[in-house]
C-alpha cells in the first residue's frame, strides 16, 4: 500500500482529523505530480495505478486530477490518456448524482479539480471512477476518498466555456448511461447528445441549407464534430465521418474528411486497425468561421 492510501486508512480516510491536512496535502501533492508524469509515457500506472482524490463537500463532490488546470480550456493541454481520465471524473461526479450541466472545474496548485454540485456520495463516485476509468487502454487508475480539507482550497471555480465542451459532452454521456472515456459507449450516445445540443440551441449555424454539395458536407461534419467536443484527445474513427449521409454523399463525405485533414482543419491519431481523427485545437477559428457562414479557409481544397 503507498503513503498516501496508508495514512489515509489508519487515520479513518474521509474523517481522518484537521491536524493531518498538512501531510495529506503534502502526501496528495506528490501523487498528483506523480500520475502527470505517468500520464506523458506510454503506460501510465504500470507500477501502481494512479490517484485521484474524492470529497465531500458543502456544495457537492470535489475530485482532483493528475492534469494540468488548462484541460479544462484546451484539449491538448496534456495527453489523450489524462482527456480519457477527465472524463471518466466527470463521469463518475455524474453517476453521483450530479446533474450533467451543473459540473464546475477549478484551479487547485495548477491541477483541474472538478465539482459536482448536489453529488455527495463519494465511496458512490469512488466506484463509478473504477467502472468508467476501465476501459482506457494503457491506464491504471484508482479514486482514493479523502477528507473536504484536503481539496478544499480549490479555486476558479467555473462552469466549462460552451454548450459543446468536451467536459459538458463527456457528463451528458454519462447522464444516457453511458461511458465517455470508451469510444465504443461515446458513438452510441452521440445521436442522442446532439439531439440534445439542437433541442438547446435551435436555429444555431444550417450548413444543411449550404448550396454547394462538399461544403456542406465539410461544414456538417466540422459541425457534428464540434457538437460531440471533439477537439484534441477526444477523437473519433474516421469512418464516423460519413455517418447521417446517405447515397452519393457517404463517398462524398469521406474525400472531404480527407481534404479536411490534408487542410489541417482535422488532425489524425493512428490507433489499432482503424484511423482516429479530432478537430484541430489551433485552427478552431477557421473551424468555426466555415460551420457558421461557410467561409472556406486559406488551403481547404473540397473535392
Amino acid at each position: 500500500m503507498d503513503e498516501l492510501a496508508a495514512v489515509l486508512a489508519e487515520a479513518g480516510g474521509a474523517q481522518a482529523p484537521p491536524e493531518l491536512r498538512a501531510r495529506l496535502a503534502a502526501l496528495l501533492d506528490a501523487e498528483l505530480r506523480r500520475g502527470d508524469r505517468e500520464l506523458r509515457e506510454t503506460r501510465s500506472g504500470r507500477d501502481a495505478p494512479l490517484t485521484v482524490a474524492l470529497a465531500a463537500g458543502a456544495s457537492g463532490l470535489r475530485i482532483a486530477l493528475p492534469v494540468p488546470v488548462q484541460l479544462r480550456a484546451d484539449p491538448e493541454a496534456a495527453p489523450e490518456r489524462a482527456w480519457l481520465l477527465t472524463a471518466a471524473a466527470a463521469a463518475a461526479l455524474v453517476d453521483a448524482g450530479a446533474a450533467a450541466d451543473t459540473l464546475l472545474a477549478g484551479d487547485r496548485a495548477g491541477r483541474l479539480v472538478l465539482e459536482g454540485p448536489g453529488a455527495r456520495d463519494a465511496d458512490l463516485a469512488a466506484l463509478a471512477f473504477d467502472e468508467q476509468v476501465a476501459p482506457v487502454d494503457r491506464l491504471r487508475a484508482r479514486a482514493l476518498v479523502v477528507p473536504a480539507f484536503v481539496v478544499e482550497n480549490a479555486t476558479d471555480l467555473r462552469e466549462p466555456l460552451g454548450p459543446a465542451h468536451p467536459l459538458r459532452v463527456a457528463a451528458r454521456v454519462a447522464a444516457l448511461g453511458g461511458r465517455p472515456a470508451d469510444p465504443l459507449s461515446l458513438s452510441e450516445h452521440e445521436d442522442a447528445v446532439l439531439a440534445a445540443l439542437d433541442a438547446s440551441a435551435p436555429g444555431v449555424a444550417r450548413p444543411h441549407d449550404d448550396p454547394d454539395p462538399a461544403r456542406r458536407v465539410a461544414r456538417r461534419i466540422l459541425q457534428r464534430l464540434d457538437g460531440m467536443g471533439k477537439w484534441g484527445g477526444f477523437h473519433t474513427e474516421f469512418a464516423h465521418l460519413a455517418r447521417g449521409f446517405a447515397g452519393n454523399d457517404r463517398a462524398l463525405a469521406e474525400a472531404v474528411g480527407e481534404a479536411l485533414l490534408d487542410a489541417g482543419l482535422l488532425r489524425e491519431k493512428p490507433s489499432v486497425g482503424q484511423r482516429h481523427v479530432f478537430l484541430n485545437p489551433r485552427r478552431a477559428a477557421d473551424i468555426h468561421a466555415l460551420i457558421e457562414d461557410g467561409t472556406t479557409p486559406p488551403g481547404l481544397r473540397l473535392p
